[in-house]
């Protein structure tokens, strides 16, 4: 599965400004360091506040402030609401002629499944640990590239 480009610059967005600041965060801001448009960010940034992941604070000297709440909101939870109501695969539309006798939408289906459920396992708090905590959890030795 592929996350899309919302999900992955929401998740993003969400990790950069969990980081400590003297002032809020502005969209320009994290625009600039994260290489993102900053038209891409203001939808995500309104449709995260509105989710209350985030708290927003318009005029001089606002800005985007983590809800502190939001540490604790699992990986699964997030990507799910994030993804919004994605399907792996299509059989319906175009009808597919081989969906009488497949069963490939079922096992990508548990596929799915699987993937939230690994996800659900972790905490956005978790995701900013250091990458050397979940080594013990992955088959894939992490490279540290200088």
């Amino acid at each position: 599965m592929q996350l899309n480009k919302f999900t992955d610059y929401a998740l993003r967005i969400l990790m950069y400004i969990s980081r400590p600041h003297e002032m809020p965060y502005t969209i320009a801001e994290i625009a600039q360091d994260l290489h993102v448009s900053q038209n891409h960010l203001v939808k995500i940034v309104h449709f995260m506040g509105k989710q209350k992941w985030i708290l927003t604070t318009r005029g001089k000297g606002g800005g985007i402030r983590l809800n502190p709440q939001t540490l604790e909101l699992t990986l699964g939870h997030l990507v799910r609401i994030l993804q919004g109501d994605q399907q792996i695969v299509e059989c319906h539309n175009p009808p597919c002629v081989l969906r009488v006798n497949c069963g490939l939408k079922g096992i990508l289906d548990q596929a799915l499944h699987s993937f939230y459920q690994s996800l659900d396992q972790y905490t956005l708090a978790d995701a900013l640990a250091t990458p050397a905590t979940f080594s013990t959890h992955s088959p894939i030795e992490l490279l540290n590239i200088n």
